[in-house]
């Protein structure tokens, strides 16, 4: 039977308040415990992997047009006046609906993974980077990302809007500190502008863990000390480093590749 829709006409409803702070500021997703992803797009990608929201939010137009398809998605319907969902969302053009998701997802392990093929960022800040690469790591077959204190929010609205889906795909760990990584027990593989060895001469291991680091600092330190390797990719061209998104999924790609190589 599909949940019950509950309309919103006013901005001092409170409900509305919370909902425009977790669309709009990414740290609230970390403060209530939720997600906000908008756009039918996430919704899919949500249900496709049994995820069930705690709500789904529609503009009323978008809800008088669509209710048969979206109505039992979620434990709740919320229908907002137009403007307030124009209000709502963060994007040039609202999508006029999304759905709300509890953190951590049913699914997610309490702790990660020592051996999966995993992703390690560190301080990665950039929104879009973020998600970027979390999208990369989807695709090539790693299963879990750990970021460390100082990367964007892996669940703010930026990094799910560039993740497109791939969040479902992945187990996601966020706020450690560099000593949480000593407990991968793969071959850390830190990337870096100036040495170590060619990507395009590397054997690589599988599985694996690759750290990418800061937009500007790159790999701090202290993870760098742990790597089993460092990386570098050749840049004929002679541009001095690349955006660490696009490193991200040229080394994983790699990854990818040798594996399907070796099997």
């Amino acid at each position: 039977m599909p949940a019950p829709a509950q309309h919103i006409h006013s901005p001092a409803n409170p409900l509305f308040k919370d909902l425009r702070r977790l669309a709009q500021d990414s740290a609230a997703s970390r403060k209530q415990g939720r997600a906000w992803l908008e756009g039918d797009h996430l919704a899919r990608a949500a249900r496709a992997r049994q995820v069930r929201p705690a709500l789904a939010v529609f503009a009323e137009s978008s809800w008088q047009q669509s209710a048969h398809e979206w109505a039992g998605l979620a434990r709740q319907n919320i229908v907002l006046a137009d403007p307030l969902f124009a209000a709502l969302s963060a994007l040039p053009s609202p999508a006029r609906m999304g759905i709300v998701i509890e953190l951590p997802l049913p699914a997610q392990p309490a702790r990660f993974a020592p051996g999966a093929p995993t992703l390690v960022l560190d301080r990665v800040q950039d929104a879009g980077n973020t998600g970027s690469m979390l999208r990369s790591a989807a695709a090539f077959g790693f299963t879990q990302v750990l970021a460390l204190q100082g990367t964007a929010a892996l669940w703010g609205p930026k990094v799910v809007r560039a993740g497109m889906g791939a969040h479902f795909a992945l187990h996601l760990f966020e706020g450690l500190q560099p000593e949480d990584i000593e407990q991968l027990a793969v071959p850390l593989l830190a990337t870096s502008s100036h040495q170590g060895q060619w990507l395009h001469r590397t054997a690589l291991p599988w599985p694996c863990a690759w750290l990418m680091g800061h937009e500007g600092q790159g790999v701090s330190a202290a993870l760098a000390r742990q790597a089993s390797a460092h990386i570098r990719i050749t840049q004929p061209g002679g541009e001095e480093s690349l955006n660490v998104a696009a490193a991200a999924a040229i080394c994983l790609h790699a990854s990818a590749a040798g594996r399907e190589a070796g099997e």
